[in-house]
Parts: C-alpha cells; sequence; structure tokens
C-alpha cells in the first residue's frame, strides 16, 4: 500500500489544488489561491466556467523543467553548465533515476489526472442542467490540452499508460498502450474535440482570450498523425488550418518570441503570463531561470538573469551562418564573446558578419561565462521590455507552443512524403517561411529543403528536431561532437526508476526494453 500512497498522494494535490477556482478571475489568481469547493451545488451552473479557469491555469502551470527534457536530444540545443544527468541525457547516457525524468512523468501524468476531473465534475453541472453546449465546449478545450500535454509524453516514453479518468489509482488497472497506438487515441480524441470548438482564431475569443479553438485541436491532430507518418490525415488537418485564412506568419520575427509577439496571429497554442502591467502586486509567470544568463549587463539596470542552463549549438549556428540566416540566427542564439571566439576557431567561419555581437539589438549585453558560450534568444526577453519596476528574468513573457510556421511546414513535409493538397503547396508553404526569413524562394522543394527548413525555424522548440531526425531515420546527424545515438536504445528515454517501482506494467515494459 505504501507505493499506491506515494503515487496518490504527489498527484492528487495539483488536482485538488486547482480544480475549481474560487471566482471568475481564477485564471488571473496564482494557483494557490485555487481551491477545491466541499460541497458544490452544482445547480449553480454560472460556476461550472471555473472548471475551465482551473484547467487553464493547470496547463500555464507547466513547470520548468519539462521542455528542456523534450527538447535536449537534438542537435539543435546542449545542456550547459553542470546539471551532469541532463549533460549525460543530451549525449545519449541515460539514467533511470535522474530526477528530473520522473519529475516531468509526474508533471504530465498530474495535469492529465487533473483535466479528467475537471471533465467530470462539468458533467456533473451538465446533469445538474447547465448548459450542454457550454458544458460540450469546455470539455473539448480540456482535451485538446490533454492531447497536447499526452503527445509529449509519447514522444518521451513512447509507450505509455492513457489516463481515462481522475483517480490515480486506477492507473493500475491501465495496460500499457505502444506508441502508435498513443498516437491513434490522441488523433481520435481531437475528432471528439474539434465539433464543440470555436472556430476562431484564439486572439478573437471573447471569453478566454488566446484560449483554445477548432485550429489548436487540428493542429494537435496533425502532430499526432505526423508522428505516425499518416500524411494524408496530416494534410487534410493542415488544410483546414490553412484555408481559414485566420493564421499568418507574423513579419517581425524577432519580436514573435517576446512581448509583441503574445496573442499574435502566429501564434496557435500559447502559455500565457502576466504581470498586468503593474510595477508590482499579482503576477503569473513561468519559470525562464533556466535559459537565461548567469552573467550579463541588462539596459535596464537591476533586470535579473538566470541558470545558463540551455545552450544553442554550435552546429546550428554553423548551419545557420552557411545559409546566409541574419533574422532567424539573431533571434535564436545569444552570443558571448567567448562565443564568437569559438565559431571564429573554424577557418571556414574566421570572418563572421559584422551584424553578429554579444551585445542585441535592445541594448543586453551577454557575457562570458564558464557554463556556456551561447544563449537561446527564443527564451530571452529584453530588459526594456521588462514592465518598469519589475526585474525577474522573463517576467510577462509567454511560452508558445505551437505555431502556423509549424503548420505550413508539416503540411509541406506531408506532400512530399507523399500526400497532396488542393489548398497550397509544399513549395508555397515552404517559401512562405524562407520569404519572412529573409531568404530567396527554393526552387525545388524535397524532403531535404523542408527538414532544412524546420531545422532552421525550430531550432530550441519542443524537440521539434529531434522528432523530426527520428522520423525520416536520420539519425546520424544525432552523431555530432562525439555522440553516438542508437535508434532502438536512444530513442526513448527509460522509465523512471521511481515509476517502475509503484506501476507494475511500466516495470513489466522496462523489462521487455532490456530484453
Amino acid at each position: 500500500m505504501k507505493p499506491f500512497k506515494y503515487i496518490y498522494n504527489l498527484l492528487i494535490l495539483t488536482f485538488v489544488a486547482t480544480l475549481l477556482g474560487a471566482c471568475v478571475d481564477a485564471l488571473d489568481e496564482p494557483l494557490e489561491n485555487q481551491f477545491l469547493v466541499e460541497g458544490t451545488d452544482y445547480s449553480e451552473s454560472q460556476n461550472m466556467v471555473l472548471l475551465l479557469y482551473g484547467s487553464y491555469a493547470q496547463l500555464y502551470g507547466m513547470q520548468w523543467e519539462t521542455h528542456p527534457i523534450l527538447g535536449v536530444r537534438g542537435d539543435d540545443v546542449n545542456a550547459a553548465g553542470d546539471q551532469f544527468p541532463l549533460i549525460e541525457t543530451d549525449e545519449f547516457r541515460y539514467d533511470r533515476n535522474f530526477w528530473m525524468y520522473n519529475s516531468v512523468w509526474l508533471n504530465l501524468y498530474s495535469d492529465l489526472l487533473y483535466w479528467h476531473g475537471a471533465i467530470e465534475e462539468i458533467e456533473k453541472y451538465q446533469e445538474a442542467g447547465a448548459s450542454e453546449a457550454n458544458a460540450q465546449q469546455y470539455i473539448a478545450e480540456i482535451k485538446v490540452m490533454q492531447g497536447f500535454k499526452m503527445l509529449q509524453l509519447a514522444r518521451l516514453w513512447g509507450a505509455i499508460l492513457i489516463p481515462l479518468e481522475s483517480q490515480p489509482s486506477h492507473l493500475f488497472n491501465v495496460q500499457v498502450s505502444e506508441f502508435s497506438e498513443v498516437l491513434e487515441y490522441i488523433s481520435g480524441y481531437m475528432d471528439e474535440a474539434i465539433p464543440f470548438l470555436p472556430a476562431v482564431h484564439p486572439a478573437d475569443r471573447s471569453d478566454v482570450t488566446g484560449g483554445i479553438t477548432r485550429y489548436t485541436a487540428l493542429a494537435v491532430k496533425a502532430m499526432a498523425n505526423l508522428e505516425l507518418q499518416n500524411y494524408p490525415v496530416v494534410v487534410a488537418a493542415t488544410d483546414e488550418i490553412i484555408s481559414s485564412g485566420m493564421f499568418e506568419l507574423k513579419d517581425d520575427f524577432y519580436n514573435l518570441f517576446k512581448i509583441p509577439g503574445k496573442l499574435d496571429r502566429e501564434n496557435i497554442l500559447e502559455m500565457q503570463y502576466s504581470d498586468f502591467g503593474q510595477a508590482s502586486g499579482t503576477v503569473t509567470r513561468f519559470n525562464w531561470n533556466f535559459y537565461g544568463p548567469a552573467l550579463w549587463t541588462p539596459a535596464v539596470s537591476g533586470a535579473g538573469g538566470g541558470w545558463g542552463f540551455w545552450e544553442p549549438t554550435t552546429k546550428y549556428i554553423k548551419f545557420m551562418l552557411d545559409r546566409g540566416e541574419r533574422i532567424r540566427l539573431e533571434t535564436s542564439v545569444l552570443f558571448t564573446p567567448d562565443g564568437m571566439n569559438e565559431i571564429r576557431s573554424d577557418p571556414d567561419f574566421a570572418e563572421l558578419p559584422a551584424w553578429i555581437s554579444n551585445i542585441t539589438r535592445d541594448g543586453d549585453q551577454f557575457n562570458n561565462h564558464p557554463r556556456y558560450n551561447f544563449l537561446s534568444g527564443k527564451h530571452y526577453l529584453p530588459s526594456v521590455q521588462l514592465t518598469p519596476g519589475r526585474f525577474t528574468y522573463g517576467e510577462n513573457k509567454n511560452f508558445t507552443a505551437i505555431r502556423y510556421a509549424e503548420i505550413l511546414l508539416m503540411h509541406a513535409e506531408a506532400q512530399v512524403s507523399g500526400a497532396g493538397s488542393a489548398v497550397l503547396s509544399a513549395e508555397e508553404a515552404v517559401n512562405a517561411v524562407r520569404a519572412r526569413a529573409g531568404l530567396d524562394p527554393a526552387p525545388v522543394v524535397d524532403l531535404d529543403v523542408v527538414l532544412d527548413e524546420k531545422f532552421a525555424e525550430f531550432g530550441m522548440e519542443w524537440g521539434v528536431r529531434f522528432n523530426d531526425l527520428i522520423r525520416h531515420n536520420r539519425t546520424e546527424e544525432l552523431n555530432y561532437e562525439g555522440r553516438n545515438f542508437n535508434l532502438q536504445n536512444h530513442r526513448f528515454l527509460p522509465y523512471p526508476l521511481e515509476q517502475q517501482d509503484i506501476i507494475p506494467q511500466i516495470r513489466e515494459a522496462a523489462e521487455a526494453r532490456n530484453q
């Protein structure tokens, strides 16, 4: 019984703490102020929406360690600093005892179980007479949240448990589903949600600004089917998003990832945070410290830094220089003086473009530090964009999860892999992204061109590069700087040892992998 109590107590805390907001402003409240109201009167249908607000708060409450584990294994980014097990993960030497594996597992499963609980509560309001249309829309939005997070679980561990209800104990009776089965489940789950979701741009929602829409569900469906290599379904989903005319590429790529990019027409899903434009008081924030500089001279005196654990690779930087990239390289990579010297030490890059500097266009200076030579610009907020009086690194910055650029390039990838579209050709999709980057059109678009474009566009974002290379069996690209990737052994992380000790099915799945 002790192991069960451990997982139950650990997971249920999040579920109970945030299931129901105390007021209609729950999205703006710190998570600790949201609580489960005992003795709920389900006839008070006006309170049903609080479950939706709490679900968004759970989505935006993503813990900082989740994204690094998702993305660290690609050839676009290296783990920097002194986090030895994370560096080992980056180099395909996995330790099932690594605390971050278990933390990410619990983070994602806590979300999934919490959202099942929210759905169960909404159904009770519906049974008590609340609006069926509202209830079905709220449930559909939550299903998309679940689909997105389940996709991340599957990308990390392959075969996983698919939660079907809110009680953690029921996981003991759930069979492990193979990677393809999970993806098929996600695709079908999105089909269940799509009919009930508003067909608007997220920024145009009047009830939950920036919330999930029909197009978010279609994007998650496309992502799941891309992993399945079910390319006609990918094209069908991306066709609808493109045909809607509601999304466009932001001209200013640099600011897309900063304050001016909040709720941009390019964004399909973004985690939202705010300091409400006030120098002090209530704030909802993501912990950007992992990506921030350990030593810098900000333009705004007193602006805080970070830990410096996320470093773009020299391979990525040289790839971008070879392509003549400026705006995407300037946006994606922050240089230190040592970093510039490292690139110059290669005779092929002895002369760097004059625009490359350790001082950004916003006046922040990135100084040398023993942990890293480069930092991720996509996770950087210029100090001049901080609300006056606020000094925490990255405060008020949103975390973009799905962009229209990804829709266009998934659309192109599916077409060059055999699917067809009457809405937009692969050439048109790729060249739209290239035009925004200031590049000439590609005369021919094939899989090589598409994957290169995705490498350039999505460096440091959500493990896109790693999954692209795996999907097309191009894993030799991962064997850079002495790495030795083996598809059978390294595609998925080992199940966390703590979960193997708790859940028999996971232990059995781990043993089967090791045979």
